[in-house]
C-alpha cells in the first residue's frame, strides 16, 4: 500500500491472527493513517475471529463492538465518510452439547457412486481451521459422467440438514455466479448445519469453542451502515458490494 512502518506508527506489534486484537490493530492503523496521510480513500478489513467464536450479545462480542465504535467514532470526528458492512453473517452450527452438525457429503457420494469418482469442493477451506474447521454451509460437487442428476438432486435434498440442492445452471442464475466455476451440483445446508467432505479430512480438535460458521442462505443478510445521509430513494435495495459506490457517489 506504499506505507511502511505501520506497527511503529500504531505503537503495537502485529497481533496473532486468532485474536480480536488483530482487528483492533487494523482499525488503530486506520486512525493513525488518516491523521498522518489523509488519504482520499481507505479500506480497512477486519477478521471474523470474534464472530466465529462468540455469539452476538456475549460479553466478549460486546467488548469487540465497543472497540469498533471507538475507532469509527474517531474517524467520524475527523470528517470521514464511513460505510461499514460485512461479507457474510454468522450462525451457530452445533447441537446442544457443542458438537458440530455436519453433513459429510463426500462420504455420501462415495457410498452412492463409488469411492473417489465424485469430488466435493468446500470454498470455505483456508488455513484458519481454528475459526471453522473448514466447515461452512456451502459446497459444490463434481460428478462422474453419466450420473443421474435428477436422482441425486432428490436424494441429496432429502438429507437431514440440507436446505437447497441445485444443478449448475440453476445455481449460477439464483446466486449470480459464473457457471464455469461451479460443479455439477451446488448444495447449501440449513442455518444450524454445515457441509463437510469426510470425517478424516476435518480436524475439529482445533475448535476452541462450539462451531459458528457461515456460507448459507441464512448468512446472506448483513448490516450496511453509513454515517451520512444519502440521495437514494427510500426502500432502495443495497448490497454489501455497493459500499464503494455508496461512499463515493451518494453521500449528502
Amino acid at each position: 500500500n506504499g506505507i511502511d512502518g505501520i506497527p511503529e506508527m500504531v505503537g503495537l506489534d502485529v497481533p496473532d491472527v486468532y485474536s480480536a486484537a488483530l482487528s483492533g490493530f487494523v482499525l488503530a492503523a486506520g486512525v493513525k493513517i488518516m491523521e498522518s496521510h489523509r488519504p482520499e480513500l481507505m479500506y480497512l478489513s477486519t477478521t471474523d475471529y470474534i464472530q466465529h467464536k462468540h455469539a452476538i450479545g456475549s460479553p466478549i462480542a460486546n467488548d469487540f463492538y465497543a472497540l469498533l465504535d471507538t475507532y469509527l467514532s474517531q474517524l467520524d470526528a475527523m470528517g470521514c465518510t464511513i460505510v461499514a458492512t460485512a461479507d457474510h453473517g454468522m450462525n451457530a452450527k452445533h447441537d446442544g452439547t457443542g458438537t458440530p452438525k455436519v453433513i459429510y457429503l463426500q462420504t455420501l457420494l462415495d457410498e452412492w457412486l463409488g469411492a473417489g469418482v465424485a469430488r466435493v469442493i468446500l470454498p470455505i477451506t483456508d488455513p484458519y481451521v481454528v475459526h471453522h474447521g473448514a466447515l461452512g454451509s456451502y459446497a459444490t460437487a463434481y460428478l462422474p459422467e453419466g450420473s443421474d442428476l435428477t436422482d441425486l438432486l432428490g436424494r441429496l435434498s432429502a438429507v437431514h440438514g440440507m436446505e437447497l440442492v441445485l444443478d449448475r445452471h440453476s445455481a449460477a442464475e439464483r446466486f449470480e455466479l459464473p457457471a464455469d466455476r461451479l460443479g455439477d451440483l451446488v448444495l447449501v445446508s440449513k442455518q444450524d448445519h454445515t457441509i463437510g467432505t469426510s470425517t478424516d479430512r476435518h480436524d475439529l480438535s482445533a475448535l476452541t469453542e462450539p462451531l459458528r460458521s457461515h456460507g448459507g442462505i441464512s448468512e446472506q443478510r448483513v448490516p450496511l451502515m453509513m454515517n451520512r445521509q444519502t440521495d437514494l430513494p427510500e426502500g432502495y435495495a443495497l448490497r454489501n458490494f455497493d459500499a464503494f459506490d455508496l461512499a463515493l457517489n451518494h453521500a449528502i
